[in-house]
């Protein structure tokens, strides 16, 4: 567009220049000498003819210009309806564009706010567990909270598996000691239960960077933990009083697994001390295996009983029996009396169908004779 513009105002001002060349060379003042003046007739002769060349090539410039001004402005015009008919294009284009554009980034948009709310539902959560530990780490950092916290556990597993009664917590036996589970076995001597949770000496061990670290860890590990078997077994099992066997509570597995699987020495001190070491999972199956030999021994008491209520009830059914063999007595009685009233009933019917019949025949007669006499008295009429 600028190009063509360009090109237009050249020659525009080309032709202007050719004209004022011709208008100074036609105006110019003339030679008083006559050879000059011949010379000038013949220099203006020239001129005239060279003017008339220009002019017809001015006209000619003129119509090729005229000619390329109306190419030029066809050009022009096709240009214009070409860039209109892109930038309808572009502009459609761009419409449609905007449009996907925008519903995808609706749609972008709303799967982000999905997506955050559940970020910010698994940060809540996330916060809320966060507390949580905080609060048990706080709880398991004391240890009177500690032992606060296993002794609490340790209780709801014997008292979802034991009914009220079975066991007590905090009694007091014959040495003024007090365990924190007594559990009442059938020959009425308490299984003792103590929770024990040696959570510090476990995490240092776990800690150990060094392997002097872990050895000083695990020594400490054992007078630990043998510390806690050894107060169970001289505080709390008093021959004759209790069991000859007590139970030392470890209120999380992975420290009873940990104990269990690289301390078999402590272990086995402990059994031969007459503790046993057991996890939440175990104390669970030992309190059902407790339910179960409280259940036969409930059994076994009631043996008696159930022998005396056996009896009773074998004489029941005797008496029943002969009660129903007395029923099934009166039941044939009372058959042979209703077939006894059958054949009267019988009887019965056998004489009156007799006695109709009779009837039936005089009645027949006395119809005969009374058609017999009406005969008679028509004749005696009609003579």
């Amino acid at each position: 567009m600028e190009t063509t513009v360009l090109v237009t105002v050249g020659l525009l001002a080309g032709l202007a220049l050719a004209g004022l060349v011709l208008f100074a060379i036609r105006w110019r003042t003339p030679v008083a000498d006559p050879a000059a003046a011949q010379a000038t007739a013949q220099a203006a002769a020239e001129q005239t003819a060279a003017a008339q060349l220009a002019d017809q090539r001015i006209v000619e410039l003129g119509a090729r210009v005229q000619a390329m001004g109306e190419l030029l402005a066809k050009a022009q015009t096709q240009l214009q309806s070409s860039v209109q008919e892109r930038l309808d294009a572009v502009t459609a284009h761009l419409g449609t564009s905007m449009q996907n554009q925008t519903k995808n980034t609706t749609e972008n948009l709303q799967k982000l706010n999905e997506r955050l709310a559940v970020i910010d539902h698994a940060q809540k959560n996330i916060t809320d567990l966060a507390s949580q530990v905080t609060s048990l780490q706080s709880v398991l950092g004391n240890k009177q909270s500690r032992g606060a916290f296993g002794q609490g556990r340790m209780e709801a597993i014997v008292q979802d598996g034991l009914p009220k009664g079975a066991y007590e917590f905090q009694f007091t036996l014959s040495n003024r000691t007090r365990p924190d589970c007594c559990i009442f076995m059938p020959d009425k001597r308490p299984l003792i239960v103590d929770a024990k949770f040696p959570l510090e000496s476990v995490t240092a061990y776990r800690e150990a960077g060094t392997e002097d670290e872990r050895k000083a860890a695990a020594t400490r590990l054992r007078t630990d933990v043998a510390k806690h078997f050894g107060d169970i077994a001289e505080k709390y099992l008093i021959p004759g009083e209790t069991q000859e066997m007590a139970l030392m509570f470890v209120p999380s597995e992975s420290v009873y697994a940990e104990i269990h699987d690289g301390f078999d020495d402590i272990v086995q001190k402990a059994y031969r001390a007459r503790v046993v070491m057991v996890s939440p999972s175990l104390l669970m199956l030992a309190i059902q295996v407790v339910q179960q030999i409280q259940k036969d021994a409930r059994m076994r008491e009631a043996a008696d009983l159930i022998r005396d209520e056996v009896g009773h009830l074998m004489n029941d059914v005797g008496r029943l029996g002969e009660r129903v063999r007395k029923l099934q007595q009166h039941f044939n009685q009372s058959n042979d009396d209703i077939r006894q009233a059958i054949i009267s009933i019988e009887k019965i019917e056998s004489r009156s169908e007799r006695i109709r019949q009779v009837e039936v025949g005089e009645l027949e007669t006395a119809a005969a004779d009374r058609g017999i006499a009406g005969t008679v008295r028509k004749i005696q009429a009609a003579e």
